[in-house]
């Protein structure tokens, strides 16, 4: 949960060019690999960054979401370029009355024509966890970690209790921070329903999942990097005009 006052959209854009940035640093979103995405459980105005509108039908229907907005990166774009132009890669989704369907604002920089493809996912879980623990924030990452993805090309190590017992002696620190383990999920075809099902499912139990030869999904209702919000946050270059 986030307590009043809330922050503004431009820290999350922000917190997603850090988040991007450190994706490619440790080479985890090659290409285009990888994509981000925020549940905002507040009234937000995204006009003044991304004043073009247009309607777009929901991968799913989520009722009670109606007023409440998602930050998603596009479909095609690099999370490292998040940082130097947010407004090129990234748009806002405001659901309607009735949860069917969604305003999607972009900016006249954008360099995309459809969101991530993997939106049914990150949607699923949003709605999933906003109904279970009743957040007002929740924030989905995935990206492809080359050396995790690796070892799900390996068949020993699509099975979870196999793949934890080693993760943990290898990185004994592993506990602390995700005492539950990670995750597993066997190769379904990215964008899939199957694929959606899966994750939403695994994420009730886990933080981060590994999906099998594609890579990790992680989520967080605390915040998108763990870093400090407002006036806290690192100084970053400027970025290009939105």
């Amino acid at each position: 949960m986030i307590e009043a006052p809330y922050p503004d959209l431009d820290e999350f854009l922000e917190a997603f060019g850090l988040a991007g940035s450190r994706l490619s640093d440790i080479d985890a979103s090659e290409g285009a690999a990888g994509n981000l995405s925020v549940y905002l459980g507040w009234e937000i105005d995204p006009r003044q960054k991304f004043p073009l509108e247009q309607a777009i039908e929901l991968p799913m229907v989520v009722p009670e979401l109606a007023g409440r907005s998602f930050l998603v990166t596009g479909s095609g774009r690099r999370l490292r370029d998040i940082i130097r132009d947010p407004g090129a890669n990234l748009g806002v989704v405001r659901v309607e009355a009735g949860g069917q369907t969604s305003t999607l604002y972009t900016s006249p920089r954008c360099l995309f024509t459809r969101l991530t493809s993997e939106f049914n996912s990150h949607l699923a879980v949003h709605y999933d966890q906003v109904r279970r623990s009743g957040t007002n924030f929740h924030a989905i990452i995935h990206a492809q970690p080359p050396y995790l993805t690796f070892l799900s090309h390996i068949p020993r190590y699509r099975d979870a209790e196999y793949l934890n017992r080693r993760l943990l002696r290898w990185q004994p620190e592993l506990i602390v921070n995700l005492p539950e383990g990670i995750g597993l999920v066997p190769f379904l075809v990215p964008g899939s329903a199957e694929l959606m099902e899966a994750t939403l499912n695994a994420l009730h139990v886990y933080r981060v999942i590994l999906w099998a030869k594609h890579g990790v999904m992680a989520r967080s209702d605390l915040s998108v990097t763990r870093l400090p919000t407002g006036s806290n946050m690192p100084k970053l270059p400027p970025a290009t005009s939105i």
